[in-house]
């Protein structure tokens, strides 16, 4: 069976090319998903924008509001990381109803990968981090709200803590929010998640695997999981400019078969999203994010 990817071509916001935030992996992250043989057209979906109902489960209703209309507050838009446009705000918008999408395709075929997601730093009251919305905790709360799903883990591997997600969840009992992150990275004050791993800096592929093989066990042991939610960050890569982790591309894929095999071994459904990844070589940045494409292809 081939791969269920999720993807839209607003995904792209046009930023320009020199923009701290690389909008241009996305169209390149399909292009190289297109070389590899990875898109067919019969698993390859396109998300509808996430309704205001959804986001406002996640957030307060007055953030949804001033998103979906353009009117964040400039204190805001200067800690998300880029104003809050129209393009902007529909990418948002995308991006967390591709999530919602990617899950319910995981929950019928077992996994499935947005090529987008894992907005982490988005909070409850606003976003932050280059994140406009919490696309997986919206895609929790509406798995709980449908009773699609009951216990929902998330497995946050972006090299920065998952602060956002934290605070959005931390009093949603059924869902288990895992972050294992750079300790001396954004954001510099943390949101205590279920479970937190600080790595030090230049943690490599030996260490960063051992750590995380120990815990998934413990994870699995936690509850009878209904589906995970992967957040398969590459800026733990020791090229990554914003990252200060050292792992190396084998270990990116290493990390990955060692998450999507344990879950899927257990026959618990995986949504995998891309989360970051940051470079100025954007081409090399997308072929890292295509690892997790690659990875969760063989278990498809």
């Amino acid at each position: 069976m081939p791969l269920q990817i999720v993807h839209h071509p607003d995904y792209d916001a046009g930023f320009a090319v020199n923009h701290r935030f690389p909008m241009s992996k996305y169209p390149l992250l399909m292009q190289a998903l297109h070389v590899r043989g990875l898109i067919q057209a019969e698993a390859l979906s396109m998300p509808e924008p996430a309704p205001a109902s959804w986001l406002k489960l996640a957030h307060s209703v007055d953030y949804v509001d001033q998103v979906i209309t353009c009117s964040v507050p400039e204190k805001i838009e200067r800690e998300i990381g880029f104003p809050v446009g129209p393009r902007v705000s529909l990418r948002a918008q995308l991006a967390a109803g591709g999530t919602v999408l990617a899950a319910r395709l995981a929950l019928v075929n077992g996994i499935a990968c947005n090529t987008a997601g894992g907005s982490h730093h988005a909070r409850r009251a606003q976003g932050a981090g280059f994140c406009t919305f919490n696309d997986v905790a919206v895609a929790s709360l509406v798995l709980r709200a449908e009773g699609a799903a009951e216990n929902i883990l998330i497995v946050d591997l972006d090299v920065h803590q998952g602060d956002g997600t934290a605070n959005i969840l931390k009093d949603e009992p059924r869902a288990f929010t895992f972050s294992m992150h750079g300790e001396r990275n954004y954001p510099a004050r943390k949101i205590a998640s279920d479970l937190d791993v600080a790595l030090p800096d230049g943690t490599g592929d030996a260490a960063y695997l051992e750590r995380l093989g120990a815990i998934l066990p413990e994870l699995s042991a936690k509850a009878r999981w209904d589906i995970v939610f992967y957040n398969a960050g590459v800026d733990v890569h020791a090229e990554d400019r914003l990252g200060r982790l050292s792992l190396s591309d084998d270990g990116l894929r290493a990390r990955d078969a060692m998450v999507i095999g344990h879950f899927r071994a257990l026959g618990i459904p995986v949504c995998g999203v891309i989360g970051g990844g940051y470079s100025t070589d954007v081409a090399v940045l997308a072929a890292r994010h295509a690892i997790l494409f690659e990875v969760a292809a063989t278990f498809a």
